[in-house]
């Protein structure tokens, strides 16, 4: 669980949302070719998600293999592709992924209480399926710290998991406990599989929003509010949750909800101050 490999930091970034109307879509996908660029150009892994929080989003692979140039490194640009789509699509979409150059794909079940149905009950299926059709793919899973952390490494562990790696639901400084748990699971059933633990940037302790994002992931709102009323920025609690998570043995981590147009200078800002 706590690889040898060098430590990776990646930043999850969303596509547009497929409702902006033409114009308004055409500008955030420039905003977001331009983060995607220099966020891969500095050496920093980009995720980009599929239908995250319930929304559907555009294409990320048509418009990534459509404007992106050639001085981005696709191999630091990872897809995620849910089982929210019809089979045909994932599997055309995973033939897409490998024949442009993009050699990882995150494959996830994507939120089964909101949005269209899933066209397989559990992520690993389309993995297995995808796998057979395109061996050479790194495919990535998923694994929830919060959950029962004996299950979860069951999960890792099983032949039906089909994955190189795997990220992790968010987590948070708040409740250290859980990821504590969940790698001690891991170290003593000794699972190899490298894993990259979640991070939210949370750009402010709005009540409104936090109750939002509460429905789709862990947060820690009492615990937010009174640290960010207390003075620190949102840079300091993104890298007090990062520093946690080292003090316990984590390695790898992605940052997900950076500004867009801000992403590259965010994440440096946060970095200096987990090393600083």
């Amino acid at each position: 669980m706590r690889d040898g490999a060098s430590p990776v930091i990646a930043a999850e970034l969303r596509p547009p949302r497929a409702e902006l109307a033409l114009a308004e879509g055409m500008d955030a996908w420039i905003d977001t070719y331009h983060a995607v660029r220099r966020l891969s150009q500095q050496g920093t892994y980009v995720l980009l998600t599929d239908s995250a929080v319930g929304t559907a989003e555009e294409d990320n692979l048509r418009h990534l293999v459509a404007n992106v140039g050639p001085d981005v490194p696709r191999s630091q640009v990872v897809p995620f592709l849910t089982c929210k789509h019809p089979l045909d699509y994932c599997l055309s979409y995973s033939e897409r992924a490998w024949q442009h150059a993009f050699p990882a794909l995150v494959v996830l079940g994507g939120d089964r209480h909101v949005g269209v149905p899933r066209c397989v009950e559990h992520a690993w299926e389309l993995r297995r399926i995808v796998r057979s059709r395109q061996p050479h793919l790194t495919l990535g899973g998923w694994a929830n710290p919060g959950a029962d952390p004996d299950a979860q490494v069951r999960y890792l562990l099983d032949d039906s998991f089909t994955a190189e790696f795997y990220l992790t639901q968010i987590v948070s400084h708040h409740r250290p406990s859980q990821v504590e748990r969940f790698l001690a699971a891991a170290d003593r059933a000794g699972v190899a599989v490298p894993g990259m633990f979640g991070v939210f940037y949370y750009r402010s302790a709005n009540p409104k929003t936090l109750a939002t994002l509460g429905r789709f992931l862990p947060v820690p709102e009492a615990e937010l509010q009174a640290e960010l009323a207390s003075g620190s920025t949102p840079q300091e609690v993104c890298a007090r949750t990062i520093r946690t998570l080292m003090q316990l043995g984590a390695r790898h981590f992605y940052i997900s909800n950076l500004p867009l147009l801000r992403a590259q200078q965010t994440l440096d800002q946060i970095l200096d101050l987990v090393h600083g």
